[in-house]
């Protein structure tokens, strides 16, 4: 098993330097100088001669061939720098590492409220029988998986905050003002769990051995918890990695709805300005999150299953 995850890490990294090159060759091609934009957002590109403008083209290394700026920008990389952001003169990990709390914060009480809406939702329908209410649970997840997260942010912002003024609107002040936002956030994501729990619950209700622990005379419930949710949240545990993308993704368009401060409107800001410094340390980070995730997922699938430990180690 360590060996297995001694490889799954070093196939991590192999992601880490795709990403990053990838990210790279592509920013390196769009049709646009940097120092340009940053000069023309702050109104001083009149105001330069070109030798200075020349000098800001060299200290950012643009004025370099391809394979240069490469290189410099890789060994950065290696040593966990991602140089100076363009328009605000400083450094992108320490900008990142301001905006990555408010986000992580936000992206982590979003999991939790999908987890248990998600969850819920699956284990009740799983434990009805059938009825109309059962009906009504299973038509929720397809209705939330088609509600854009901007249209229900500003629902949730004109009811709870704007008519009942239990949460704030806008901005970063405390637990309160990061309830909507991680609710809006968790919504697509709680959808998409309960469908896939809900169809595992139903295949595995049809297992031996639960048809073994109903003729011994288990409740219904019982069988639900300890022998029919175990082996069915094997697929729900395979959707980790998508769903931290899915939130990453729907942070930054959160983040913009409810004005808060974090790594999406790093990302606004960044694509705004053609900021490539900040693209790249955002793309990087993206990837590192997703490798983080699956690497912490293969490690956990045998806790839940013993029985695919030695056929997954050995592929």
């Amino acid at each position: 098993m360590a060996r297995y995850l001694l490889r799954r890490a070093a196939q991590g990294a192999f992601v880490l330097w795709a990403a990053f090159t990838a990210g790279f060759v592509i920013l390196y091609l769009l049709p646009s100088d940097p120092v340009e934009i940053m000069l023309a957002s702050t109104g001083s590109m009149g105001e330069l001669d070109p030798g200075a403008v020349a000098a800001l083209r060299a200290e950012y290394h643009v004025d370099e061939p391809f394979y240069v700026q490469y290189g410099i920008a890789l060994w950065r990389f290696v040593q966990g720098d991602f140089g100076t952001s363009i328009p605000q003169r400083l450094p992108v990990t320490e900008l990142i590492g301001q905006a990555l709390p408010e986000t992580l914060g936000l992206a982590a009480l979003a999991f939790a409220v999908a987890v248990l809406l998600g969850g819920g939702l699956a284990l009740l329908t799983g434990y009805l029988r059938g009825g109309r209410l059962r009906r009504l649970l299973l038509s929720l997840p397809p209705l939330l998986v088609s509600i854009p997260s901007f249209w229900a942010g500003l629902i949730l912002l004109q009811v709870f905050s704007f008519r009942l003024g239990w949460f704030p609107a806008i901005g970063n002040r405390g637990f309160a003002s990061v309830v909507l936002p991680a609710v809006t956030l968790a919504l697509p994501t709680a959808a998409i769990i309960a469908q896939v729990l809900i169809k595992s619950l139903r295949q595995t209700w049809d297992e031996a051995f639960v048809v073994t622990a109903t003729a011994k005379g288990a409740s219904r419930l019982r069988i639900l918890f300890v022998d029919v949710l175990r082996h069915a949240s094997l697929p729900s545990l395979t959707l980790v990695g998508m769903t931290v993308g899915n939130m990453l993704a729907g942070a930054i368009v959160v983040e913009t709805v409810f004005s808060r401060l974090g790594v999406g409107r790093l990302v606004e800001q960044a694509v705004s300005a053609q900021d490539i410094p900040m693209i790249q340390g955002l793309v990087v980070l993206s990837a590192l999150v997703f490798v983080v995730v699956n690497l912490v997922v293969d490690a956990v699938y045998p806790l839940l299953d013993p029985r695919i430990r030695p056929s997954r180690a050995a592929t």
